[in-house]
């Protein structure tokens, strides 16, 4: 019994089914925001990607460099 009354204080489902309205469209909101966040994330990954190869080469051209010297 007493199981019963703590399941039925999380379990709640509305006679009027036009209660569901506000939770989906937070939904919706919620799921369009992961999804912008998630875009930009792999965004400005791609940038830093970039700028670290580019970092990469500039570095390995320097080293090129250095060894053409000292040989």
């Amino acid at each position: 019994m007493a199981q019963w009354f703590i399941f039925s204080l999380f379990l709640y489902f509305p006679e009027d089914k036009t209660e569901y309205i506000p939770a989906a469209i937070w939904c919706i909101i919620f799921l369009i925001a992961a999804a912008l966040t998630m875009k930009f994330i792999i965004h400005v990954s791609k940038r830093e990607g970039e700028k670290t190869k580019e970092l990469e080469e500039r570095i390995n051209r320097q080293m090129a460099s250095q060894q053409k010297e000292n040989s």
